[in-house]
């Protein structure tokens, strides 16, 4: 049995391992803390998106929170603690403190872009070592996400 299971494992890392064209990319700068992006054009409160304002209701809407809940679970609480402690991403504890609810709304639906603009997240890229993945969020969506946040930040 034992020779069988080395010879399954053996052969899916012979075919997974197929020819592949050489890579033309340059990683001579990985790790480095040197910034290259044109921050010029960047704006801090807003980020880089189409949401240039986002309204904030009066009070939460719970309903808008239970939508959000659902796609944390599902989206979200691999990497982030709705505390303030570090998982694969931040905490999510203050975020709503530290950022406008344009650049949140902006930076869940748009989070590439961002990171290669923002100096502030280049700095936590260099903590977390992973990128945030773009979810594919459609506005709905991340508006009832950002909602899910005020509340747990405990936001008026």
């Amino acid at each position: 049995m034992y020779k069988l299971s080395l010879f399954i494992v053996a052969l899916a890392m012979f075919t997974s391992c197929g020819k592949k064209e050489k890579s033309t990319e340059d990683f001579s700068n990985v790790g480095t803390t040197e910034k290259t992006a044109d921050v010029s054009t960047y704006d801090p409160n807003r980020g880089l998106g189409k949401f240039t304002t986002v309204e904030l209701g009066a009070k939460i809407d719970e309903k808008m929170v239970a939508e959000g809940g659902k796609i944390e679970s599902v989206k979200c609480s691999a990497c982030h603690k709705l505390t303030e402690e570090k998982l694969v991403g931040p905490g999510w504890k203050g975020v709503m403190s530290r950022h406008k609810p344009e650049w949140i709304m902006n930076f869940i639906t748009n989070p590439d872009p961002m990171i290669d603009k923002d100096p502030k997240l280049q700095a936590l890229l260099e903590i977390c070592l992973v990128r945030m993945p773009n979810q594919a969020l459609n506005d709905t969506d991340a508006r009832n996400l950002l909602e899910f946040m005020r509340k747990n930040d405990g936001v008026k």
